[in-house]
């Protein structure tokens, strides 16, 4: 029986999958560029901050950042997925809709950056507070604005801003502010080059959001829309939240239990392990509003085909990166100084929540559109599960005085159990909905990642003194033998449409052009 005879609904035609199958292609290309342009970047930031400023100002500083970024996250009010649905309604100038997006993030930002004015002590939970550290909040104005703004412009399938904003600029202008401040405060640099980036972003993503929408004309704010578009987004804000809650909770547990210093080391070890993540996320701009439209016309064998697809790409590409960082992990973590090794395991267990955490993310691109409410439920019976088990591991591993370090461990594990659970169960639940299979495991990436472990393993045997070797050779022989296994084995026509360059996508959705445009 067909998907639209399960489901009672016409589902999509085969020129509609394609085009869209072509315009998620073409957006996870653009995504992948940036994300080795990021990891280019990303890994002088870790260097510099760990050679130059050291473990201990690390964790102060990814203390500080933590609760910034996850005010921001909530000053965005779930209008990064959220935005697009709006503009779909097209009851309105696409300007207006935006700029009203703007506003609602704008009044946000001001309640969160004066609360945290006020205690700055849930910047610095473990250390003191010194010269303008209280007025760091004030970011958060540039941290949200800019994510609304990217995703105004994802609606417009440019992702390419995303790219440019997150990609390129934050990263490269924090490791080039981070290794010039140094010289002006080692103890304030990082947290002036954090500045410095997100502001940097701000101004990329805003020069962007002009170029598509224009200055709003005509427009004039609407209580009474602001107030209903605050209220549909609650369990999206909340949703989001909770999302980025998981992978930053492990950290703030940690604040509390031990030094700033294996918090800087943890720091490291998280800092790595999300590189694969930042696969996962990029493709939220495009995927949310390809879902969306199907959603709203009831193509639910679509959307079924479409997270299963998309989740294979990201599980794919995920797990060889995995695989390439945490085989060689020990000489991964030792780039950075002696004293980083220390983190290798809480690096696997973070490079394991990685690899389950995706099914999860891409079934919650649909669930936000088809069931909020549960969605949001699913998301907090997650970060609940990862808090107990986090929590539990932690005392016990106090308990029986283990070292510092298998103790910073233990939340690592606590996240990476409590991400396969979620995972597993909202993509059974999105099954349910659209009454299609939803699955992006396939046997090939077991089969592809036992022979790259393997590739990988024989140089992890070399002596000491060859650990160059682990790194120079070991990487390349991993990824290698993982690629020619899964492009041969795990991939299928449409897996291939991700390399086919000549692939024509949809146009942008049709905008409303009311009397002062779109």
């Amino acid at each position: 029986m067909s998907t639209a005879d399960t489901t009672g609904v016409p589902d999509t035609t085969g020129r509609d999958k394609q085009d869209d199958l072509a315009t998620l292609a073409k957006g996870g290309r653009t995504n992948v560029l940036g994300f080795m342009l990021r990891l280019g970047a990303r890994i002088p930031f870790l260097l510099v901050a760990g050679r130059l400023y050291g473990a201990d100002t690390l964790g102060r500083f990814a203390l500080a950042v933590l609760v910034v970024e996850f005010a921001a996250q909530i000053a965005t009010l779930g209008l990064k997925r959220g935005l697009a649905e709006q503009l779909s309604a097209r009851s309105r100038p696409d300007n207006h809709v935006v700029y009203d997006a703007l506003l609602l993030t704008v009044m946000a930002s001001a309640v969160a950056s004066a609360a945290l004015i006020a205690f700055p002590g849930a910047m610095f939970p473990n250390s003191a507070i010194n010269g303008l550290d209280r007025l760091l909040p004030l970011i958060i104005f540039g941290i949200a604005i800019a994510d609304v703004a990217l995703a105004a412009c994802a609606y417009r399938y440019d992702i390419g801003a995303t790219v440019r904003a997150r990609s390129i600029v934050e990263p490269w202008a924090i490791s080039i502010a981070a290794s010039a401040l140094f010289f002006y405060s080692p103890r304030d640099g990082l947290i002036l080059a954090y500045v410095v980036s997100m502001t940097s972003a701000f101004l990329t993503a805003i020069w962007a959001l002009l170029r598509h929408y224009g200055l709003p004309k005509g427009w004039q704010p609407q209580p009474m829309q602001l107030w209903t578009m605050t209220r549909r987004n609650l369990p999206l804000a909340a949703a989001d939240a909770i999302e980025w809650g998981t992978r930053r909770l492990d950290l703030w547990i940690l604040g509390f239990f031990v030094s700033p210093t294996a918090a800087g080391i943890y720091y490291v070890a998280q800092q790595f392990s999300s590189l694969p993540q930042k696969l996962k996320t990029s493709f939220e701009p495009i995927l949310g509003p390809i879902i969306s439209r199907n959603v709203a016309e009831r193509k639910y064998g679509a959307v079924a085909e479409h997270v299963s697809q998309v989740g294979f790409w990201i599980i794919a590409a995920q797990v060889g990166i995995a695989l390439a960082i945490g085989i060689p992990g020990e000489a991964v973590m030792g780039v950075l100084g002696p004293q980083f090794v220390a983190g290798t395991g809480a690096l696997i267990f973070l490079l394991a929540a990685e690899a389950t955490s995706a099914p999860s993310v891409v079934a919650e691109a649909a669930l936000v559109y088809l069931a909020r409410g549960r969605n949001l439920w699913l998301s907090i019976a997650t970060i609940a599960l990862q808090a107990g088990l986090s929590l539990a591991l932690v005392i016990g591993a106090r308990h029986l005085a283990l070292p510092e370090m298998w103790v910073a461990a233990c939340p690592a594990l606590g996240l990476a159990v409590a991400l396969a659970a979620g995972s597993w169960i909202k993509s059974r639940a999105l099954s349910h909905i659209v009454q299609a299979p939803v699955t992006s495991w396939r046997p090939s990436l077991f089969l592809a990642g036992g022979l790259a472990g393997a590739a990988g393993g024989a140089f992890t045997l070399l002596p000491r003194s060859l650990e160059w070797a682990e790194l120079l050779l070991g990487i390349p022989a991993i990824i290698l033998t993982y690629s020619l296994v899964i492009w041969r084995v795990g991939f299928g026509p449409a897996d291939r449409e991700l390399f086919r360059r000549g692939a024509k996508p949809s146009p942008a959705p049709a905008c409303y052009q009311g009397p002062d445009g779109g």
